[in-house]
């Protein structure tokens, strides 16, 4: 006999994704954004802003990038490939159709100046620092 640990709320977790299954017809719906956003690295340096964003399989005709009242959005579609016609999918999780992420920017960035490039499904956007934003050093003098 295994002793196992007694959870109250166990039967009703159980009743919730039975339900669920049967409310989605047997196919579960995402449950947060992460699952259908596009995962991004944002990172700091020096006076640039760098953003990294993973795109597997995405072409870059495929790729649109904007920035819009200091929010920065990476679209991104994939049409659907069906590799074979003699049989349905048994489990399909690789994505298709269009998905996007934006990221609101610090108001110290210059979007004229912003690049990007696509290699190998990474997206790469460098965003600079305005010049007037950037530290300056200040003298200190003696009275």
């Amino acid at each position: 006999m295994a002793i196992e640990r007694w959870s109250p709320f166990a039967d009703v977790r159980k009743f919730d994704e039975m339900f669920e299954r049967l409310w989605n017809g047997g196919a579960r719906i995402p449950e947060t954004t992460e699952s259908w956003g596009i995962p991004l690295d944002i990172q700091r340096t020096g006076d640039d802003i760098v953003v990294t964003a993973s795109l597997p399989g995405v072409d870059k005709d495929k790729v649109d990038v904007t920035i819009e009242d200091s929010v920065l959005t990476v679209r991104a579609s994939v049409d659907e490939q069906s590799e074979s016609n003699d049989g349905g999918f048994l489990l399909r999780e690789r994505r298709t159709g269009s998905f996007y992420r934006a990221v609101r920017l610090p108001e110290s960035v210059d979007a004229e100046n912003t690049s990007s490039t696509y290699k190998d499904g990474v997206l790469t956007i460098r965003l600079p620092k305005l010049e007037e934003k950037k530290a300056r050093k200040v003298a200190i003098t003696t009275a």
